[in-house]
């Protein structure tokens, strides 16, 4: 049983819970943004339990094809697989497994939805991962586009077809992920320099890295304030979503003029709270 329980727990790391979670949160968001109050109880579970599949089964096969980056890098190489400590075949099986699941419930659901969540999927690891993310630091856009597919693919559930707001919802995600990124990849510099993999820090310098995160921070706090008012969002959840995005702002544009690595890893911090936050007004 021990033993049984450790190799769980060795396969859950595979999934990142939290990133995961994240990106679930959205999902819901762009749902519930259109079909609020729930009263399709059995849709919304679909919708969480494929989204849920399909994310996991692209970050299970993002870290079977990154193994030989992970094993490079000090910050991740007593993860599982660079490690060793499970094997490779199962992991790429599992891997398939849930993307498969993932993707097929959410074409028996609604075939757009399930479009958009494989869309998402193959941008992650086909485009991502497998293409760009070794040769250019530019990868992160493609990154950026795969995670807004979740929150889109949920308004489109909720919908029945492709909005303004969902679009909108969308490019707030493309613009945020550059913030959560390129601050993590500032913070491990040397790690990902060692991997040999290009990062904006590497490319293009810290100045223009904070000064790239600002302006994505800017972008994405105006396109989740237009799409909150968009959908009818009350002016009190308004307020609280100007405040939480001035905290992102200042924390971006105070990192860009007084640089420090505490700064760049609280605005790491931050952008991760900021963005459930915002799902979580959303969905509320």
């Amino acid at each position: 049983m021990k033993t049984m329980l450790t190799k769980l727990r060795l396969y859950w790391s595979l999934i990142k819970s939290l990133q995961t979670g994240l990106l679930l949160a959205t999902g819901l968001a762009g749902y519930m943004s259109a079909s609020c109050p729930v009263t399709h109880w059995t849709t919304l579970t679909s919708l969480s339990i494929s989204l849920f599949l399909a994310i996991s089964g692209s970050t299970v096969l993002n870290m079977w094809y990154d193994r030989d980056i992970d094993s490079k890098m000090k910050r991740t190489h007593n993860r599982p697989l660079a490690s060793g400590r499970i094997n490779q075949l199962e992991v790429l099986r599992l891997g398939l497994v849930l993307s498969l699941a993932g993707v097929a419930w959410a074409v028996m659901l609604n075939p757009l939805y399930g479009l958009i969540v494989f869309a998402g999927l193959f941008f992650d690891v086909v485009i991502y991962t497998i293409w760009l993310k070794r040769r250019t630091a530019w990868a992160i856009v493609w990154g950026g586009i795969s995670g807004g597919m979740p929150i889109l693919a949920g308004r489109v559930l909720g919908t029945g077809s492709i909005d303004w707001i969902g679009i909108v919802l969308a490019i707030s995600i493309l613009f945020w992920i550059p913030t959560h990124i390129m601050t993590f990849s500032m913070k491990y510099h040397e790690d990902y320099k060692a991997a040999g993999v290009p990062t904006f820090p590497s490319i293009y310098g810290f100045s223009v890295t904070r000064a790239t995160v600002a302006f994505s921070s800017i972008i994405a706090a105006l396109m989740i304030g237009a799409a909150a008012y968009g959908i009818g969002m009350t002016w009190g959840y308004l307020r609280v979503l100007f405040v939480l995005s001035m905290g992102l702002l200042i924390l971006a544009v105070s990192s860009l003029l007084k640089p420090s690595e505490r700064l760049n890893f609280g605005l790491f911090k931050y952008a991760s709270l900021y963005m459930l936050s915002s799902m979580l007004l959303m969905i509320f």
